[in-house]
Formats: C-alpha cells, sequence, structure tokens
C-alpha cells in the first residue's frame, strides 16, 4: 500500500503544473477515489486539495524568486486564470505579494514534498466487528455547519443545545434498532474535506417509524459497515479513533471507506470528562 500511496505522491509532483487527475491517483494507489480522499486526510493531516495547493505555490514561489519568467506566465502555469487570482493565493501563502516577493528577495514559506514510511505501531488492539445492515433511515434534526477537525464542533454543540431536552428526548424514543439511542450522523460532506467546508449534521436515531413533523430523514442504501469501540476522554478520543480507524485499520484490512453517512453513538461520563463510542464507517471489501 505505501509503494502505490508514493507512486501517487510523484503523480501528483509531475502534474503541479498541469491539471491533476485524482481518480487517476486512486488508480495508482489501487483503491477508490473516495477512499484515496479519505486515507490521505488521515495520513498527511491536511486535504488533498490544500496539499496541491500549498505545493503548487511553493514551486511557483521558487519560480517568483528566481525572476525567469514573468509573474503572468507563472499565474497561468499553476493553474491561475488571472495575475490578481495568483497574487491572491500567493500571499495567503507565503505573506507577502509575488510582486515584492520578487523585488525584496524576502523569506517565502514552502510545503515540503510528502512521502510515506511505515513507522511501527498498533500495539494498542483495536475493537471492531463488521454488520452487515439492510437499507434504513436515520430520523431527527438537521443542521448544515462546518467541519472542524480538532476540539468540540461550536456550531454542533449550540444546535444540540438549542434543541432542547423534549427535542432530544422524543428523538431518542424512535430508535428501534443498531446503532441504540441518540446517533451523530454526519453526510453530504465536502470531496475535499476542508477545514470549514460544510456538512449535513443529523441529531437522530436509527428506527423504522414514521417521520415526526419538524424532523428530517436520512435515508441510507443497504451494505456492509465496520464499527470501532472506543472509551476515553472526549472529545480527544473520538477524533484519535477516526484517525486510527484510516491510518492503521484500513491499511491492515482488507476494505476500504465507500460513500455513506458515518454515525457516532456517544455515552457521556456524568461530568462530561469522558465517553464511550461507536463509530460505524461504511465499507466494502477493497
Amino acid at each position: 500500500m505505501l509503494e502505490q500511496l508514493n507512486r501517487a505522491m510523484d503523480e501528483i509532483e509531475r502534474g503541479l503544473d498541469g491539471s491533476i487527475d485524482v481518480a487517476g491517483l486512486a488508480r495508482t494507489a489501487m483503491t477508490s477515489e473516495h477512499h484515496f480522499r479519505r486515507l490521505f486526510s488521515a495520513l498527511a493531516g491536511i486535504p488533498l486539495s490544500e496539499y496541491v495547493r500549498r505545493r503548487r505555490l511553493t514551486v511557483a514561489g521558487a519560480e517568483v524568486l528566481a525572476g525567469e519568467r514573468t509573474l503572468l506566465e507563472i499565474a497561468v502555469r499553476y493553474g491561475y486564470g488571472s495575475g490578481e487570482a495568483f497574487a491572491r493565493a500567493f500571499r495567503a501563502q507565503h505573506g507577502v505579494g509575488p510582486g515584492d516577493a520578487r523585488r525584496t528577495g524576502a523569506t517565502l514559506h514552502a510545503q515540503p514534498r510528502m512521502s510515506f514510511r511505515l513507522t511501527v505501531e498498533g500495539s494498542t488492539s483495536m475493537r471492531y466487528r463488521l454488520v452487515e445492515k439492510e437499507r434504513f433511515q436515520v430520523v431527527g434534526y438537521r443542521a448544515r455547519v462546518p467541519l472542524v477537525h480538532e476540539g468540540v464542533n461550536p456550531a454542533i454543540a449550540e444546535f444540540v443545545r438549542g434543541l432542547g431536552p423534549e427535542a432530544v428526548a422524543a428523538v431518542a424514543a424512535l430508535a428501534d434498532q443498531e446503532p441504540a439511542g441518540i446517533v451523530a450522523v454526519c453526510d453530504n460532506l465536502d470531496g475535499s474535506r476542508a477545514e470549514g467546508t460544510e456538512l449535513d449534521y443529523y441529531h437522530g436515531a436509527v428506527t423504522s417509524a414514521a417521520v415526526p413533523e419538524g424532523m428530517a430523514a436520512l435515508p441510507v442504501d443497504a451494505g456492509l459497515w465496520a464499527v470501532f469501540e472506543s472509551s476515553g476522554a472526549f472529545p480527544q478520543t473520538l477524533q484519535y479513533l477516526w484517525r486510527d480507524v484510516f491510518t492503521q485499520w484500513f491499511p491492515s484490512n482488507p476494505y476500504r471507506s465507500r460513500p455513506g453517512p458515518e454515525l457516532l453513538r456517544v455515552r457521556l461520563s456524568p461530568d462530561g470528562a469522558s465517553a464511550d463510542a461507536e463509530l460505524w464507517i461504511p465499507v466494502e471489501r477493497a
């Protein structure tokens, strides 16, 4: 797997001054485009699109300082439709415009080229099971919220607080199948999974009941799910669980993620400092 991933990284470098075919990268990595994006984000710590943007502006920065091409030629070479668009992106990464950088020989910020290497991990076992589920629905309250990679998502926290205890109890009463109780469901995420992009968040229950007035329903196709269990500090343990699933479990098991919502069932301790969790990820045989 690492060899195929690093071949895909080589393809990214060759495509920095042209178009990069993510589907082609996924084929090189011998997986699906959906799983490749997810795996890259987990391993690299940033979305694929953000890495490509930073690398392009890094090599473009070197050409700006070299002075062999005009700024407009460099902008077009690295995919920007105008000098103004290039200048805005350049300033966002380097803290200085390309013209000033060329005139003053300014210090720039480089995104190093990434490669993946094997490290010995996995000393702590992961608890998981595989569940084949028929088509089902999640019913509850829905909000469109920004994606937050670390810490509590303030938009989700505010949304749940605003529901009130009666609404939350009404959702919990709907649950009649696995995963039991109230589930936090993330769906319709942006393909880049960049910080701040939006997703549909459901505070709901998996149920066969009719949809009550004022609630929303999310139909979910039949398929295979990998269910991971974790206990520890909240919310760090939950976020580390997602990371470990993609950086440790998937590379060592014959499965890959498939499109679909992610379901999280959390049982908080009385003081809210720790939690027991089940994370449901839609998977398929690799």
